[in-house]
């Protein structure tokens, strides 16, 4: 918790551009963070947090420090990211045309603006907001891929009244607060949330045996690197639990079952043809992850194909997400953990 200083605060309210960034740099990243669990896109979490910062450069004259600076930031946050909901009303990013014909899908996803988060950007959180409350989430449970796709099936006040009171710990008197709302009407829109998420969790798996950054999890991201880059599907295939399922947002095709995620990458495999798929490990969400690069032996550059981040259950990869959009991956590599290889 950083204190708030009053005479820091006066010249920002006197148009100090200075002493506005000392208030809010301690929780630019913070609210980075909360605006993508928010809205679970990358891109759309940038403008967020810029919109929030104009928002609050504004109305600073608003803060009247009955709370925590911390928390009329959040406030703000929470609201501009409900508005941008409502406002864009989820307009799904255009449909990619694929440049070989693919299986038919087992399904057609809704989420195709989901992106993910990377690590690199989550060790820079300040040590107060990365310590999630233990008793009521995990600290990687506010991050992973999973919980955040759960987020984004929520109706959105559910979704913040969740993030504000499960994930960063504020009570539910806060919360209120920051919702416009009651104590009580909160409790009771936590309680169906929970309950979503919850059933949500039940048929989600479970983390890779040993957890994240295991000795396990790390043989099983490199089995997969070496079998995917291989173009050996079988392989592949034998590290899929059978419920397996493979996305490729912002595409809204999504193949289920090893099968059908077979049949799919065997397609794609064959269209590769003789070029070389290389994977540059990284992570993303609290996971194992990979930036994908195409091109040709004794090439001495290779194109972006992606960002891709496989979802472990056990001792077993329960998902596949490919993430399409190079700008994503240009994201990573400005994150710095992504060079080309």
């Amino acid at each position: 918790m950083h204190p708030v200083s009053s005479l820091v605060l006066d010249r920002a309210r006197h148009g100090d551009e200075h002493a506005f960034r000392e208030l809010t740099g301690p929780y630019l990243r913070e609210l980075h963070l909360h605006c993508y669990r928010m809205l679970g896109s990358l891109v759309d979490s940038d403008d967020l947090l810029q919109e929030t910062l104009v928002a609050a450069w504004r109305g600073l004259d608003g803060f009247a420090g009955r709370s925590s600076f911390r928390a009329w930031l959040y406030r703000i946050a929470t609201n501009r990211c409900l508005n941008a909901i409502r406002d864009r009303k989820r307009r799904p990013p255009t449909e990619p045309v694929p440049p070989f014909n693919p299986p038919d899908p087992s399904r057609r996803g809704e989420l195709t603006w989901l992106q993910p988060y990377p690590d690199a950007w989550l060790e820079q959180l300040p040590d107060a907001a990365a310590q999630q409350p233990a008793a009521k989430q995990e600290a990687r449970g506010g991050v992973e891929l999973a919980f955040i796709t759960a987020l984004q099936r929520l109706p959105p006040r559910q979704t913040a009244a969740v993030v504000l009171a499960d994930v960063l710990g504020f009570s539910a008197s806060e919360v209120a607060g920051m919702l416009d709302s009651s104590p009580t009407a909160v409790k009771g829109v936590l309680q169906r949330a929970r309950a979503a998420l919850e059933q949500h969790r039940s048929t989600a798996g479970h983390a890779p045996t040993g957890g994240p950054g295991s000795a396990t999890e790390r043989d099983l991201a490199s089995r997969f690197a070496a079998a995917f880059t291989a173009g050996d599907i079988n392989r592949v295939v034998d590290l899929l639990t059978d419920d397996a399922w493979l996305a490729m947002p912002p595409a809204p095709h999504e193949y289920v079952g090893a099968a059908a995620v077979a049949g799919f990458l065997r397609t794609s495999t064959e269209w590769r043809g003789q070029r070389c798929l290389s994977l540059v490990p990284t992570r993303a969400n609290g996971q194992p992850a990979f930036g994908c690069h195409l091109g040709r032996q004794n090439e001495s550059t290779a194109a972006l194909a992606g960002v891709l981040v496989p979802t472990m259950s056990g001792d077993r990869i329960s998902g596949i997400t490919r993430f399409l959009d190079i700008d994503l991956q240009r994201e990573f590599e400005r994150a710095g953990r992504l060079t080309t290889p």
